[in-house]
């Protein structure tokens, strides 16, 4: 083959195989989600039980859990603005490592406000990994694999929840107390918990310093020979054979690139214009208003989910029957107060949120191997359908085993939140790929920080009504799946 014959980039990646590599790079990305995960939502589990040791207000309490979605708000844009600029590999490992520095520090937290300050700072770290880790993933992943691998991410996501409760359920157990006088600060079993939860995210900074840069971004960016470089080692590992046997050697990428620019700010507008200009501007408005309905709707009922549990399980010991879901919430809202200063996890229904998390994360693996057989967009509106018809129904059941099932139906929703990102890897262009996504997704996120509050109240003051409103807006969610693009046909696969 001529060296003048210049490669498509999709098909020179095609022709490196699938295999190992791939899941070598699946693994490193799983390993990111899962330290972004145990960060992020760690706090569901913190929160509670470092109350007693910080003497902690339910308003303060309040405070230090909600915290750490508005760091990944409030940064998100900048760190996929910087992933497109330098480099998705370098961007993640100081997301990561910097977050692991925050977040190991809160370990000595002497009070509420210092606590609060480092994990405002470990999710603000945070912020791009999930959406830059899916953005690598998708740029090292043939076509006909990609909306499969990525939705495979989904999985961690929603499995790492319940992980974090298992982990909690000994940790929480333990009794010990050391008074370290020049710090002023007990050690107690809170603190251990968040260092093992922020472990995890230093693991994934290794991994990730010792994999590739994606080539599509290298090759975005004028670095051609490096791009083809890591293409060959793709190709040698996945198929055995020597570099040499790879017959490509010039790439061509039939993208668009952002236009030069100085200064920072200036960089900025350069990299957020295209987003918001014909043609990418439909898309961007289409992917954010799913991303709002997808959070909005499903993630309050989520995050609420250990609170719910417990309710279930409460009336279920108590031998209440004949109640709907809301009635057990508020019969275990109206329960005796357990004994002051209690700050154990109730291990009963930590494991029913394991069990939940795992059923959703296995559900999600198979859907993600089924997605390229029955497609993306059929099985976004689907989910989303089954969702809100079973959110329907919860007000209309009184049987406690019914209740649960109704809601964990109800939960499939979030399901999507990978679903979408499939759509979102391949509705932009390499050169703002990463901030497009952090875009969409930061939006998504600020919707669901309003219906986390939303649902609280409604919960308690009027719980009923949430059961229909919720699910009517899941409807509105399939609905407006069907203006996605529909799945490309299939592409010839290499044996």
């Amino acid at each position: 083959m001529e060296k003048t014959n210049k490669i498509p980039f999709e098909e020179a990646l095609n022709m490196t195989g699938f295999g190992k590599f791939n899941y070598i790079t699946l693994l490193v990305n799983v390993l990111v989600i899962l330290g972004t995960v145990f960060e992020i939502y760690s706090v569901s589990y913190v929160v509670p039980m470092s109350a007693c040791d910080l003497n902690t207000t339910v308003y303060q309490q309040g405070l230090i859990a909600s915290i750490p979605m508005a760091g990944i708000i409030f940064t998100s844009y900048i760190w996929g603005y910087l992933a497109d600029i330098k480099g998705r590999r370098i961007i993640v490992v100081w997301s990561l490592f910097l977050s692991f520095c925050s977040s190991t520090l809160a370990c000595l937290s002497p009070n509420w406000i210092f606590l609060f300050v480092c994990k405002f700072m470990s999710s603000s770290a945070l912020a791009g990994t999930y959406p830059l880790g899916l953005t690598t993933l998708s740029e090292f992943t043939p076509a006909h694999k990609r909306a499969t691998m990525v939705a495979m991410i989904g999985t961690v996501f929603t499995m790492s929840f319940g992980l974090i409760g298992l982990l909690a359920i000994p940790v929480s157990n333990l009794t010990f107390s050391y008074h370290i006088s020049f710090l002023n600060i007990n050690l107690v079993p809170w603190r251990l918990l968040n260092f093992l939860t922020t472990a995890p995210a230093a693991l994934a900074a290794v991994a990730t310093y010792l994999s590739y840069e994606t080539p599509k971004f290298l090759l975005s960016n004028g670095q051609e020979e490096k791009a083809l470089e890591i293409l060959k080692r793709m190709f040698e590992i996945n198929t055995g054979k020597g570099r040499e046997d790879y017959q490509v050697h010039s790439l061509s990428l039939d993208e668009s690139r952002s236009e030069d620019s100085k200064g920072l700010w200036g960089s900025i507008k350069t990299q957020t214009k295209p987003l918001l200009k014909l043609p990418l501007l439909k898309n961007t408005l289409m992917l954010s208003l799913m991303f709002i309905i997808v959070y909005f709707v499903t993630n309050p009922f989520y995050v609420w989910l250990p609170v719910v549990a417990d309710a279930v399980v409460h009336t279920r010991n108590s031998g209440k029957t004949g109640l709907n879901l809301c009635e057990t919430l508020r019969y275990s809202e109206n329960r005796t107060v357990v004994q002051e200063n209690q700050c154990t996890l109730d291990s009963s229904a930590m494991l029913v949120v394991f069990a939940v998390t795992v059923f959703l994360g296995l559900l999600n693996a198979v859907l993600s191997s089924t997605i390229n057989y029955i497609g993306k967009k059929k099985l976004l509106i689907c989910v989303q359908v089954i969702s809100g018809l079973a959110g329907f129904c919860i007000n209309f059941s009184t049987k406690w085993a019914l209740n649960g099932a109704l809601y964990l139906v109800f939960l499939i929703g979030i399901l999507n939140f990978g679903f979408l990102c499939t759509f979102s890897v391949d509705m932009f262009p390499t050169y703002v790929k990463a901030m497009a996504i952090c875009l969409t997704m930061m939006i998504g996120r600020g919707a669901s920080v309003i219906g986390i509050n939303v649902v609280k109240s409604m919960l308690a003051y009027n719980c009923e009504l949430a059961f229909y409103v919720f699910p009517a807006l899941a409807f509105i969610g399939a609905f407006t799946g069907f203006m996605l693009p529909g799945d490309k046909k299939k592409e010839e696969v290499s044996p």
